[in-house]
This record gives C-alpha cells, sequence and structure tokens, in this order.
C-alpha cells in the first residue's frame, strides 16, 4: 500500500498542461491535472466518449459548453456527459489549478 497527495509534486514550471493517471481500474480512470494560465487552443473543442467528473481543488478555471460558461472554484465540480463538447476557457495564471478529474463509461 502506498500513500499519495493530491497537493505534493506539483512543478513550479508547467509549460503544458500536465494530466497524471492516478488510478485505471475497469472502465474508470483517475487523473489528477495541473494548470497554470492554460486554456484550449482557439476553436477546439473536447468530444470524449466518456463521462467526465471534475472537481477542482485549488486555483480557478472557467469552462464553456456550447449553451453556458462555468466558473469553477476551489471545492466546485461538475459533471460532464459523454459527448458534451466543452473547452477550457482560462485556468489561474497566478497559482497551479489542480483538478481531479474522473473519467468512465455511462
Amino acid at each position: 500500500m502506498s500513500l499519495s497527495n493530491l497537493f505534493a509534486d506539483i512543478p513550479t514550471h508547467l509549460p503544458e498542461e500536465l494530466s497524471e493517471l492516478l488510478l485505471a481500474r475497469g472502465r474508470i480512470r483517475v487523473e489528477r491535472i495541473l494548470s497554470r494560465g492554460h486554456a484550449s487552443p482557439p476553436d477546439f473543442w473536447y468530444d470524449q466518449p466518456q463521462g467526465e467528473f471534475v472537481v477542482l481543488l485549488a486555483g480557478w478555471a472557467r469552462l464553456t459548453f456550447e449553451d453556458e460558461s462555468l466558473e469553477l472554484v476551489p471545492g466546485s465540480f461538475v459533471e460532464i456527459p459523454p459527448h458534451k463538447r466543452h473547452r477550457v476557457e482560462a485556468t489561474d495564471s497566478e497559482q497551479t489549478t489542480i483538478w481531479l478529474a474522473i473519467f468512465y463509461d455511462a
């Protein structure tokens, strides 16, 4: 058994958003995602075959869907259904934004 911490080992320099696989079991995948001022490229939309449950642990972010935008602060969470087109409009540029994302087959 190994103990880890979601707030440990955060790089001081993040030239790109960093996704780290924490757990993969069957049809469930858990990732820690680290962002600092990162956003989706212009005109890029995620259109994932899996559902995603995402929790913002630190920093802030703005997610945009085709019909609305959501501002996430620490403690915010949202479930994104499969094929719900979305993009990361912005993340905190002053501190690391830490996401916990759980992907699952619907």
